[in-house]
Parts: structure tokens; C-alpha cells; sequence
């Protein structure tokens, strides 16, 4: 049982090794998210308002790589890529496969959301004057943004825990230093209960930090679910 509480070994050699791996992860995860948001609204966008060989190849995106398993994905662009000259280092790849797989599964909360928008309001722009990209700019995106965003939010949330994936393609972030560790003391259940602490404190503060989002943007007396 004192193996449970042997601060040395969490001090000198567990927390030293997840702390660096936990750089890693944030590395990982800020870009992949921030970049795959973008990624995923202009996808939808696409899919609901772009013209139909527009619609087609963004359907096709999101079909791809919502239907291929991220560690496929990973293993491919890292791998398999190189075969016709395409090479990316560990981290690029890592980053590369998650905004494109992230990518894909917000084009799909967006798609929804903008669907989800009565569609007489664009007619009511048009005879205000607006276009058709400012219409979806200034009347259809705003509405369709606070829809989306707890299913944005949740997507933010399994980006966290499947960045640990990043290992498979030898970029060593959270996970990865755990597993150095294990391979080294033999003590996984120590190791990999720490590496556990660490994911449930970011997906916790991710969760905190979308809950104030969504009430900074919530409308009061807004009711979504009317249209």
C-alpha cells in the first residue's frame, strides 16, 4: 500500500515526465481546436449554402473523415504519406490529422444549426436589401453560432482525450510519457491513474470555460428550439 504513496517516485519521476507531456498536449490540442473550428464552420457553411460541386466536395470531407478512425487517419498521413513524397514531422502530423478529423465532426453541429434557422428570414434580408453573404453573415450565422456551440463545445471536449492518439505516430505528449514511464518502473496502475487525473482536469476546466461561453452568448428569454 505505501507504494500508492511514494512521493518520491510521483515527485522525482511521474510529474516531472506527464508535466512535459502535458505541454505537449496543450500544443497539440489549442491549434487543432482553434484551427478545426474555423475548419468545421466554413465547412458547414458550405454544405448548406455553397453552390452544389462546393456542397459535394464538403460532404464528401466530412463523410471521409467522420467515417475513417483517427488513429487510421494518423497512421496514414504519418506513414503512409511518405510513400508518394509527402512527409510531416511527428507533431505535424499529429496536429494535421486531428484539426482535419475535428474539422469534419463540427462541419456537421454547423450544419445542423444553420439547417435548423427558418429559412424565411434569409427572404425578409433579401427584401431589406441584404445579399446572400450578408444575410448568412449578419442574420443566419449569429443564430446558428449559439445553436451549435454546446455540440462545438463537446466536440472541443473529445478532442482532449482522442489528442492522446498522437503517441501512435511518435509524438510523445501526455499518454505517451506515460507509457515511457510504465515501460521503465513497471508500475502502470500509478502511472496511468495520474495520466487519468491529468485528462479529467482539462476536460473539466474545457467544460467550465464553455458553460461561461455559452452563458456569455445566451440570450435571455431565447428560446432555441423555436423557429
Amino acid at each position: 500500500m505505501s507504494a500508492w504513496f511514494d512521493a518520491a517516485f510521483y515527485t522525482q519521476t511521474v510529474l516531472p515526465a506527464l508535466n512535459h507531456g502535458l505541454s505537449m498536449s496543450l500544443a497539440l490540442i489549442i491549434p487543432s481546436a482553434s484551427i478545426g473550428f474555423a475548419l468545421g464552420v466554413l465547412t458547414g457553411i458550405a454544405r448548406v449554402f455553397g453552390p452544389r460541386w462546393l456542397r459535394a466536395v464538403g460532404d464528401a470531407y466530412t463523410a471521409t473523415f467522420r467515417g475513417v478512425p483517427l488513429v487510421v487517419q494518423l497512421m496514414i498521413i504519418y506513414f503512409g504519406l511518405p510513400n508518394i513524397g509527402i512527409y510531416f514531422t511527428p507533431y505535424t502530423a499529429a496536429v494535421l490529422g486531428f484539426i482535419l478529423c475535428t474539422g469534419a465532426y463540427q462541419s456537421e453541429y454547423v450544419r445542423g444549426a444553420l439547417l435548423s434557422i427558418k429559412q424565411g428570414q434569409l427572404k425578409a434580408a433579401y427584401a431589406l436589401g441584404f445579399t446572400r453573404w450578408q444575410a448568412i453573415r449578419s442574420i443566419i450565422a449569429p443564430q446558428a453560432a449559439r445553436r451549435a456551440l454546446p455540440g462545438c463545445g463537446n466536440e472541443i471536449i473529445y478532442l482532449i482525450k482522442y489528442s492522446s492518439l498522437a503517441y501512435v505516430v511518435t509524438c510523445i505528449e501526455l499518454t505517451g510519457e506515460a507509457k515511457i514511464i510504465v515501460s521503465r518502473t513497471f508500475r502502470p496502475t500509478e502511472v496511468y491513474l495520474a495520466a487519468g487525473v491529468y485528462y479529467l482536469v482539462m476536460v473539466n476546466a474545457a467544460t467550465w470555460l464553455l458553460q461561461k461561453l455559452e452563458s456569455h452568448f445566451a440570450i435571455p428569454g431565447f428560446c432555441g428550439d423555436k423557429k
